[in-house]
C-alpha cells in the first residue's frame, strides 16, 4: 500500500516536472520587475504602475504585484517571453487580481499577444489573441471576459460569466484544450465550461476540412460519371456503364458519331472534370483556440478608481501545475489577507467610535462653557 502511494506521488511529481511553463511572474525581486515589463509610451496620459501588496495582505512580500496608481486613466504595460504555439496542446492562463479599492468601473482583465507586439507602442488597437478576466462597471457589468481571436476577428463567449466584486484577491484561470473544450475557474472552482464551438458559435476548421473532403469525394465520383458520359458522347459505339442510374444520371442517349474528328461544340471538359482546391496557405491556418507565436502578456485597460493589484501570472500547458501554483501562491495568503482586513476593519470602527465620543465630549464642553459665560454675564 505504501509502495503504491509512493509510486503515485512519483508520477505526480514527474508530471509537474514535465510541464512547460512559458511565463511566470510573482514580483519577488524588488524593482527588477522593470527590466521585464515595458510601460507603453503610446499616450503620455497612460496611468503608471507600481509594485505593492496594498493596504492589507496575507504576506507583505508574496502579495506584491502590479498596482494601478492614478484615477480615471487608461493603462498599458506588457512583458514578453519566448514565442510558442499551442497547436495540439492545452493552454492554461492564470493570474490573481485584487480590487482593494472596491472597483466601481474598470477592467481587471489581461491580454495575451503575438510575439510581434510593439510593446512601447501598445494601445487599445494592438492585436491580441486572448482577452480574459473580470470587468466591472456599475450595476450592469460584472462579468468575466473570454475573447478569442479567430479568422481575423474577435469572438466573445456567449455565456454570461459573473466575476467577483469584493475587495479581496481572487484567482482566475482559463483552460483551452485541444479537443476544443474550455473551462473557466475562479478561486480554483470551475464556474463555466463547455465547447468552444457551441459557446462561441463558431465552426472548427476540422469540420470545414471534413466537409471539404466529403465534397471532394462526391466530386470525384461525379467526375468519373462525367468521363463515362463524355466517352459515350464522343463515341457512339460506347455501351451504358454498369453503375448508370437513369433516375439520378438521366437517360442514356445514343448520339451519332462525329465525322472527320469533329467534337461537339460548346462542350468544355472542365465543366465535367473539376475539383475544389484548398485555399492558398491552408496548411498554416490555425483552428479555434490555437495560436501561432504567442509571445507577450499585458494589461491594457481603463479604471475610474485605481488601486487594483495584478499578481501571480502564469502561462503553461499543464492544468495540474497551474493548480499547484495557485495553491502555493493565492492559496497560502488568501486566509491571512482576510484576517488582516478584519483586524483593520475593527481598528477603524474603534477609532471612529473614539472620535465620535471625543466629539461628543467636546460638544458638551463647548455647551457648558457657553452656558457658564451666559450665566456670568446675566449675573452681572
Amino acid at each position: 500500500m505504501v509502495s503504491a502511494r509512493v509510486s503515485l506521488w512519483a508520477i505526480c511529481v514527474l508530471r509537474v516536472a514535465l510541464a512547460t511553463v512559458y511565463f511566470q511572474e510573482e514580483f519577488l525581486d524588488g524593482e527588477r520587475w522593470r527590466n521585464r515589463w515595458v510601460q507603453s509610451t503610446n499616450d503620455s496620459q497612460f496611468g503608471h504602475f507600481r509594485v505593492s501588496s496594498g493596504k492589507f495582505y496575507g504576506h507583505k512580500e508574496k502579495d506584491k504585484g502590479l498596482q494601478t496608481t492614478q484615477n480615471s486613466r487608461f493603462y498599458a504595460i506588457s512583458a514578453s517571453f519566448k514565442p510558442f504555439s499551442n497547436k495540439g496542446k492545452t493552454l492554461v492562463i492564470q493570474y490573481t487580481v485584487k480590487h482593494e479599492q472596491k472597483m466601481d468601473c474598470g477592467g481587471g482583465y489581461i491580454k495575451v499577444f503575438p510575439s510581434d507586439l510593439d510593446q512601447k507602442n501598445m494601445n487599445g488597437k494592438s492585436q491580441y489573441y486572448i482577452m480574459f478576466g473580470p470587468d466591472i462597471c456599475g450595476f450592469d457589468i460584472k462579468k468575466v471576459h473570454v475573447i478569442l481571436y479567430f479568422k481575423n476577428q474577435y469572438h466573445e463567449n456567449k455565456k454570461p460569466i459573473r466575476c467577483k466584486v469584493d475587495g479581496f484577491t481572487h484567482l482566475y484561470t482559463l483552460i483551452l484544450r485541444p479537443d476544443l473544450s474550455y473551462e473557466v475557474k475562479v478561486d480554483g472552482q470551475s464556474i463555466e465550461s463547455g465547447s468552444i464551438e457551441y459557446d462561441w458559435n463558431l465552426i472548427s476548421l476540422k469540420k470545414t476540412e471534413k466537409a471539404s473532403l466529403e465534397s471532394r469525394a462526391w466530386d470525384q465520383a461525379e467526375d468519373r460519371k462525367a468521363q463515362d458520359w463524355e466517352k459515350h458522347f464522343l463515341d457512339a459505339g460506347a455501351s451504358k456503364p454498369s453503375d448508370w442510374n437513369s433516375e439520378l444520371d438521366g437517360d442514356w442517349l445514343q448520339k451519332p458519331p462525329y465525322e472527320d474528328g469533329l467534337k461537339a461544340e460548346g462542350i468544355d471538359k472542365d465543366v465535367w472534370l473539376h475539383q475544389k482546391m484548398r485555399p492558398a496557405g491552408y496548411l498554416t491556418q490555425y483552428d479555434l483556440s490555437e495560436f501561432e507565436n504567442i509571445g507577450a502578456i499585458g494589461l491594457e485597460l481603463w479604471q475610474v478608481r485605481s488601486g487594483t493589484i495584478f499578481d501571480n501570472f502564469l502561462i503553461t500547458d499543464d492544468e495540474e501545475y497551474a493548480e499547484k501554483f495557485g495553491k502555493a501562491t493565492w492559496g497560502e495568503t488568501k486566509g491571512p489577507e482576510k484576517e488582516m482586513d478584519a483586524i483593520q476593519a475593527k481598528e477603524e470602527v474603534k477609532k471612529a467610535r473614539e472620535e465620535d465620543e471625543e466629539d461628543l465630549l467636546m460638544g458638551k464642553f463647548h455647551r457648558h462653557s457657553h452656558f457658564s459665560r451666559f450665566h456670568r454675564q446675566g449675573g452681572l
